[in-house]
């Protein structure tokens, strides 16, 4: 072992004799699957819907529960995470939602040869347990554009927002229970898509 590698381990060992000896804390990991209200509806009717891969606006690409702390403080829980990306947990649920709705003859993905009368477009911008509100949110902004001779035409631009309590109330301290902030995103989830749903319902019924 040459001189220099002797000074760098000397150097490394007393930083190694710091370390924290955390105990194992088993990470916790959520479905993020709000069921519809009424559950699916019969039949299906209406124009074929394209929905394309839903964005997420940055700061909800990790997996990582988001809270909102005291002080508007962002945490990403390490030790309790969605099973996926949000984003993709929630284009699934979104595609789900709109398929039981029995408005659309289809709903397709990207790469369908199935001809698609409309188009929707959306974007993940928020989805988190705001414990010192006592709240749980969940926020989509979408376009729903018309498919015709080889031209999209912008039909409806949608901001939509869910909320759920959160269970306990308010929480000065900022801090909640991990599944009970999952349940009540969950819940916020669904509230949002079911706003959605409706204004697409309005813009299918005035086409």
């Amino acid at each position: 072992m040459t001189r220099r590698s002797l000074i760098l381990l000397a150097a490394l060992l007393p930083a190694c004799s710091v370390l924290p000896n955390r105990p194992y804390q088993e990470i916790q990991r959520f479905i993020l699957a709000p069921e519809r209200p009424g559950g699916a509806a019969t039949g299906r009717r209406g124009p074929v819907l394209l929905l394309r891969t839903l964005r997420a606006a940055p700061g909800l690409d990790q997996r990582g529960l988001r809270i909102i702390g005291a002080g508007d403080r962002v945490t990403e829980e390490y030790w309790a995470e969605w099973t996926a990306p949000p984003a993709d947990l929630v284009e699934e649920a979104l595609r789900r939602w709109l398929v039981a709705s029995g408005r659309f003859a289809a709903v397709t993905a990207p790469g369908s040869r199935q001809r698609a009368g409309l188009i929707l477009e959306a974007e993940l911008t928020r989805l988190q347990a705001e414990p010192v509100a006592g709240i749980a949110r969940a926020s989509l902004s979408a376009l729903l554009l018309a498919d015709g001779a080889g031209e999209s035409r912008v039909l409806q631009q949608y901001i939509v927002e869910g909320t759920a309590p959160l269970p306990g109330g308010p929480r000065p301290d900022g801090r909640t229970v991990p599944a009970e902030a999952a349940a009540a995103i969950n819940a916020a989830l669904g509230d949002a898509l079911t706003r959605l749903e409706r204004q697409l319902a309005a813009a299918i019924g005035k086409r």
